[in-house]
């Protein structure tokens, strides 16, 4: 598996000691010379005869040499099937009782059997081809409450939750049965984490110079690896992103607001999304009886700076602890299994709290302290929620009366119901929408008149419907000349109805009768976004931070389909036709008629029939097929292209080309948009969007980011971007016979290429 010797990183002629895995020599475990390469000579590596082991230049300039204190009398050098290097006296009677391991000394990859404790982290290469400590670290920070944390020189760039007896919440996905906990704690101190049970799974947990955790898997071939996990996975991530005493809640819009009891420090600050400096409290403490706690469910717990842990105490001796100092602001019981229990409280301001959204982090709460006027008012609102007693007895006695009549009546839908779902081969429990009656739907939209009609695409028209006064809706009718057919209305009714989250529209509903196909959306009041950003005078109304708003948005809602919905979803038909803006211009992805879903570790699949829009496809979905989260990560990176310029991507008006070669020359600025207010521009924020564009259209899928990176990448300014190289579908000053072609064709939704590959004879 591992191979030991010389080797020369990237494009660097500098030559290093170390040891890598054979079938992927670009990922390096350990590396003797970290910080002093051997430059214009040779190494020369000698175990020495009292098992020192030396590196020296053939001009023998000391490099490096290993250091410990135990006489040997008869060294053996062994590279293990672990990975680790080590050093034995051969001659010991002590079995595996190692003198010197290079996992002592680890660089930027945790693999398995490598313990992690005080002086034994994880630090970043500088860059690619530079492995020399670079800016991040990655460790385990023991402060009577251990949690893990990356630093960015001394600054705290991300922090994990606490420990709490089984995982650190808020890192990975655990309890997971594929992993074992193999804990050790030295005086209170945990120092190890996570192996894999079965040992055939080969994995790598890395500090990558970009400034993110990264777990990585070998695949089955054992020939590359798999991104499963990274971190920071999003804003809410970054150390203290809401300020002191902010509260981030990654599926809010805005992402920010203050705990209870705490206003903005700068009203101003937080209307433009600046939240650095947090909030304050309306009323101050003043420690007076009548105080009590406000319980805050399933979060991260504050960063324990200033605290204090109490072992051995109820939950309730803690609260009645923190009411005695007058400097407390929360509490929390912890309870970690085999090391402590009891009272954890804090004092001052309350950093970094992030609220989950898994069920593993349910048990994850802490108790807010609010002054009684916080309390009151609490009271007060729940008094007014409450329902009279009269009022659930007449309620209950009339819902009984209409039990009978409701049930009979519910048997005869529900026949009906079944009869349309057998013919588009639709199972009951797959659907989770109501099915709307036709009449209805035909009534609400004028008989589906040509006034009402707002647009068209591959599925058919879309009308403007009013299920009431206060309920207007949007009704796709799948039309008979429809590139696409009933399955990809069953894909749309199936799996659209289990996703949640404000960037995707909602569908509210469909309706199946004879041959008529129709669904039922939310209505968005701004149409799609090309209907804005490709027309010169409507572009004028998206500035720069709305635009960069709408790119956030679509960000949140594909790193929703990929990662945190209860499905991973690829869409397939990312592009500006299929993002709709609601009355405040806010982005919600759309269409879902050619998306598909990966099951387990599924991470690509291939298809021989290639559907989509000219533009926006991956090559090697559009040449071969293949489609991954990759796919959609190429598509986004062409609309956010797109969003900065004000141009469409076609035929030989290349704007990936345009972008790279701008960019390149370090003008890219000039692909800006004129239509945008140059005082309300970013110049930053704009740099930074057409380089990540420009990563996310990279040729190669495995060079593009994952969208909980595009996330992260865009929400803040600390991370290093990598350098992209020449974007895929780059032409040269004449368009390639194929693009020709197709960029003659006419550009469709949700239809069908055909692609010819030329051969010479």
């Amino acid at each position: 598996m591992f191979q030991l010797g010389f080797f020369s990183p990237g494009t660097s002629r500098a030559k290093f000691l170390g040891t890598w895995y054979k079938s992927t020599p670009d990922i390096v475990i350990w590396i003797a010379n970290r910080e002093k390469p051997i430059v214009n000579s040779t190494g020369v590596f000698t175990l020495a005869r009292n098992g020192t082991m030396i590196l020296t230049t053939s001009e023998r300039e000391l490099i490096w040499f290993s250091n410990f204190s135990r006489l040997v009398s008869d060294p053996l050098l062994q590279l293990l099937d672990t990975g680790n290097l080590v050093l034995l006296d051969h001659k010991s009677k002590v079995e595996k009782s190692f003198i010197w391991q290079s996992f002592d000394h680890p660089g930027e990859n945790r693999v398995p059997g490598m313990k992690m404790e005080l002086n034994k982290y994880l630090t970043s290469w500088k860059n690619s081809g530079d492995p020399s400590p670079g800016d991040f670290t990655y460790k385990i920070e023991n402060r009577g409450l251990s949690q893990t944390i990356v630093l960015m020189g001394k600054r705290r760039r991300f922090r994990s939750g606490h420990w709490n007896g089984s995982f650190f919440t808020g890192l990975e996905p655990f309890p997971n049965p594929d992993w074992k906990v193999q804990t050790v704690f030295k005086n209170g101190e945990l120092v190890s984490m996570f192996d894999p049970n079965d040992i055939s799974y080969i994995t790598r947990l890395t500090m990558n110079f970009t400034g993110f955790i990264q777990r990585y898997i070998m695949n089955e071939q054992r020939d590359a690896w798999t991104l499963i996990f990274e971190m920071p996975a999003d804003s809410c991530d970054n150390y203290g992103f809401c300020g002191p005493n902010g509260f981030c809640k990654i599926d809010k819009s805005p992402v920010c607001e203050c705990l209870r009891g705490y206003v903005p420090k700068n009203v101003n600050e937080w209307s433009v999304f600046d939240w650095r400096n947090g909030c304050r409290r309306i009323t101050p403490l003043s420690c007076q009886k009548d105080e009590g706690f406000l319980k805050i469910e399933m979060v991260k717990f504050p960063d324990p700076l200033d605290y204090e842990m109490k072992t051995n105490m109820s939950i309730d001796e803690c609260r009645d602890e923190c009411l005695k100092n007058c400097n407390c602001t929360a509490y929390a019981n912890m309870n970690i299994s085999n090391v402590h229990s009891g009272c954890l409280m804090w004092f001052g301001d309350l950093i970094d709290v992030k609220e989950f959204t898994t069920e593993s982090n349910r048990d994850d709460n802490f108790y807010l302290r609010v002054p009684a006027s916080e309390l009151k008012d609490m009271i007060s609102r729940k008094k007014k929620r409450k329902v009279p007693t009269k009022l659930i007895f007449i309620a209950t006695a009339f819902g009984f009366g209409m039990l009978f009549f409701g049930l009979t009546y519910g048997v005869i839908l529900l026949r009906k119901r079944h009869k349309r779902l057998k013919a588009l081969k639709i199972k009951r429990e797959d659907l989770e929408l109501p099915l709307f009656d036709f009449a209805t739907i035909a009534a609400t939209t004028n008989d589906f008149s040509a006034e009402n009609l707002i647009g068209e695409g591959g599925f058919g028209p879309v009308y403007k419907g009013n299920l009431s006064a206060e309920q207007v809706i949007a009704v796709k009718r799948m039309s008979e000349t429809s590139t696409q057919g009933p399955e990809e209305f069953k894909n749309e009714v199936t799996l659209i109805a289990k996703l949640q989250h404000k960037n995707l529209v909602r569908l509210l509903g469909c309706c199946i009768t004879g041959k008529e196909k129709l669904l039922i959306y939310e209505y968005m009041q701004h149409k799609s976004l090309d209907y804005f950003i490709f027309d010169k005078n409507k572009s004028a109304l998206l500035t720069w931070p709305k635009r960069f708003d709408i790119i956030m948005g679509i960000a949140r809602g594909l790193l929703y389909l990929h990662h945190d919905s209860r499905l991973k979803i690829i869409h397939r038909d990312l592009k500006t036709s299929n993002i709709l803006l609601d009355e405040n211009l806010n982005a919600k992805i759309s269409d879902f008629g050619l998306a598909r879903m990966f099951k387990g570790d599924q991470t690509a699949s291939r298809t021989k029939r290639v559907m989509g829009t000219y533009g926006y496809m991956a090559p090697e979905y559009a040449f071969d097929g293949k489609f991954s989260i990759k796919s959609d990560v190429f598509s986004m990176g062409v609309v956010m292209l797109e969003m900065v310029s004000g141009k469409k991507n076609k035929g030989c008006q290349n704007l990936l080309k345009q972008a790279w070669l701008l960019w390149k020359e370090k003008r890219e600025m000039e692909l800006m948009d004129a239509c945008c207010n140059t005082q309300s521009c970013n110049k930053s924020q704009v740099e930074r969007c057409i380089q990540l564009g420009l990563l996310c259209v990279q040729n190669a899928a495995e060079d593009r980011p994952i969208m909980s990176s595009v996330v992260l990448m865009l929400s803040t300014n600390d991370t290093t971007l990598p350098l992209p190289e020449k974007p895929a579908f780059f032409l040269d000053n004449s368009c390639s016979l194929r693009q020709q072609s197709a960029s003659r064709s006419k550009e469709f939704s949700g239809g069908e290429i055909t692609i010819t590959d030329l051969e010479a004879r």
